[in-house]
């Protein structure tokens, strides 16, 4: 009997030196949309940690969590157009660290904070200032899913050197100067007022056409009228017109009626 207790005694002894030695191992817990980036005496390893529980090793290893997940930056920038015209664009950037290479990104730049600051703030004003100066600003109105085309594959080349990804771009606002906001004012009025004139001279040479026409179309009314009068047509029409009574000529005897053939002799 002494001895069986003294087993049992042995046994618990044994469940807690292992508990005692599971509470003082080291563990990390990486959570999901992190990556765990393993450190040895302070350098960064090639492994990187993924979601779930992982043993390290006190003092010689230290672990820096680095989110994985898509993160929104807002950004305004100022540009200049092909003319010359200042454009200032409101900017949505959905991003994500690559998950895979969290370790280079930490090594090379550092957590999301210097991410932000010094790859993804410049990396867009730069793109945006590229990409606005092919285009004038009436083009940058009239064609924005263009620009935005290659604002976006620009961008994209240009972060995934940095070891990070595009979910997408928003040129949520494009604003221009408000001299160029005269400009163009001016210049539909301009165009509208050119449009008007052309309308009014439009009308007056199609009045003058149709005038023309029309004395065109008298003329040869007449013509066509002359040439069918002969003398016959002429005869026929006194002889219908006449009413009977024979005009009266007035000689130094006395008034002479005229007989028919003496009245058409006159025509």
């Amino acid at each position: 009997m002494k001895q069986i207790k003294f087993t049992n005694g042995a046994g618990k002894l044994t469940a807690l030196l292992f508990l005692i030695t599971i509470l003082l191992t080291p563990f990390v817990v990486i959570n999901a949309g992190e990556r765990g980036v393993l450190m040895q005496f302070g350098g960064v390893q090639q492994t990187v940690l993924q979601e779930g529980i992982h043993i390290i090793i006190p003092i010689v290893n230290t672990v820096k969590k680095i989110s994985v997940r898509v993160q929104k930056q807002d950004i305004v920038s100022e540009a200049y157009s092909k003319d010359l015209q200042d454009i200032f664009t409101d900017v949505a950037l959905n991003w994500h660290i690559l998950p895979e290479e969290a370790n280079v990104v930490f090594q090379d730049i550092g957590d999301e904070k210097d991410v932000v600051g010094k790859i993804i703030n410049p990396a867009v004003e730069e793109v945006l200032k590229a990409v606005m100066a092919r285009y004038t600003a009436e083009e940058i109105v009239t064609k924005r899913g263009e620009v935005k085309s290659g604002v976006d594959n620009l961008l994209t080349t240009k972060l995934h050197n940095y070891h990070l990804g595009v979910d997408d771009i928003s040129l949520v606002n494009v604003k221009f100067s408000p001299k160029f906001g005269e400009a163009v004012e001016a210049k539909q009025i301009a165009e509208q007022d050119a449009k008007r004139a052309d309308f009014v001279a439009l009308k007056a040479v199609k009045e003058a056409e149709a005038k023309v026409n029309l004395a065109k179309g008298e003329a040869e009314v007449n013509r066509l009228l002359h040439d069918s009068l002969t003398n016959e047509i002429l005869e026929r029409q006194a002889i219908e017109k006449w009413n009977g009574k024979l005009p009266l000529i007035m000689t130094k005897d006395a008034p002479k009626l005229l007989n028919m053939s003496e009245l058409l002799k006159l025509k």
